[in-house]
């Protein structure tokens, strides 16, 4: 069981609803929000565009969600306009990676650190890392010592550390592929296994699914990967590799996908704790307020992206676990 110090159980609270779970948006996309405004706009809105764009998500949409997650690059005007009862995740680390480098290797932002993260108003703070559990060990042994000091940071200034695994491998360039969907069940569950170790002092996973959704029987608009019973078996193997509070992260799916995955983990007996949602809930208006502007951003995002958050509010509510279960206060 994880034990949380006062401070930590206190703040996780703040991170998530009366139940203990996490209904959490995400939006603490930078380049890749940067391209989807520019692609959508005939004008280059810029780095003021993208902070308009987080302030009116965070001010319409948090009303619903028990905590935002947001960067501190972009993201610091729109978590004062967060509903007052909702929680404050901040990243990080550096957007992207070197492609140029093997290996995906993380950075962190120049600077910030975990104190001044905390400093800036986060109830926790969340790192992500992109994970080969095959890849060389000399790769893999960087990231390890990463992510430790990034948890021995956490723990000197008492406050929730969220990593987010994302996987993927050294010799498949397209993980949305047949090739990769065969071998992602193996990647995601063998890397909660690694970071769930002590030594990382992670208090909460943010991970995938483990299988794509696409290439599920009964899903998949073609051929299929996965039948629906080993889908199933693979959520439930997913849930018994940590006994950590772990969150579903969108991966940019549909809205409706998103919650239809959520049910299918339920079904199976996958015991996830909430989501950190992010493109699920607010993709589709990208476009309405780069094309048209702020205003008609804000109408879609007061129908469209309020019906995809309270939807998806409801699916866990039935759906998810409390996370109260898996932790005790020291």
């Amino acid at each position: 069981m994880l034990k949380l110090t006062k401070n930590k159980m206190e703040a996780m609270k703040r991170l998530s609803d009366e139940n203990g779970i996490i209904g959490a948006l995400a939006i603490d996309q930078r380049g890749s929000l940067k391209k989807m405004i520019n692609c959508a706009s005939s004008q280059n809105i810029g780095d003021q565009g993208i902070i308009n764009f987080k302030k009116l998500v965070s001010k319409e949409l948090t009303k619903y969600a028990s905590s935002i997650l947001l960067d501190p690059e972009y993201g610091l005007q729109a978590a004062k306009v967060r509903d007052e009862h909702s929680g404050l995740l901040l990243a990080y680390e550096k957007t992207g990676y070197d492609a140029t480098k093997p290996g995906r290797l993380p950075d962190l932002l120049d600077e910030w650190s975990v104190k001044r993260l905390k400093e800036a108003g986060a109830d926790a703070v969340k790192f992500l890392l992109y994970y080969d559990v095959d890849e060389d060990q000399e790769i893999n042994d960087i990231k390890h010592a990463f992510v430790e000091r990034i948890g021995s940071e956490c723990v000197a200034d008492d406050i929730p550390f969220f990593l987010e695994l994302v996987s993927y491998d050294a010799n498949i360039e397209d993980t949305k592929s047949k090739e990769y969907a065969r071998i992602k069940p193996h990647k995601v569950i063998e890397m909660m296994k690694e970071f769930s170790k002590p030594r990382y002092n992670v208090d909460v996973l943010k991970v995938e699914v483990p299988v794509n959704m696409n290439y599920v029987e009964g899903y998949a608009e073609n051929e299929f990967v996965y039948t629906l019973e080993q889908a199933k078996k693979y959520f439930k193997e997913q849930s018994e590799a940590t006994d950590l509070p772990y969150i579903y992260l969108s991966a940019g799916v549909s809205a409706n996908l998103f919650q239809e995955t959520l049910e299918l983990a339920y079904q199976a007996g996958a015991r996830f704790n909430g989501v950190l949602c992010g493109r699920a809930t607010w993709k589709d208006g990208v476009q309405t307020f780069a094309e048209k502007g702020e205003k008609a951003g804000d109408e879609w995002l007061l129908k469209e992206g309020k019906e995809n958050i309270t939807s998806l509010n409801d699916v866990l509510k039935k759906r998810a676990k409390s996370w109260f279960d898996k932790v005790a206060e020291v």
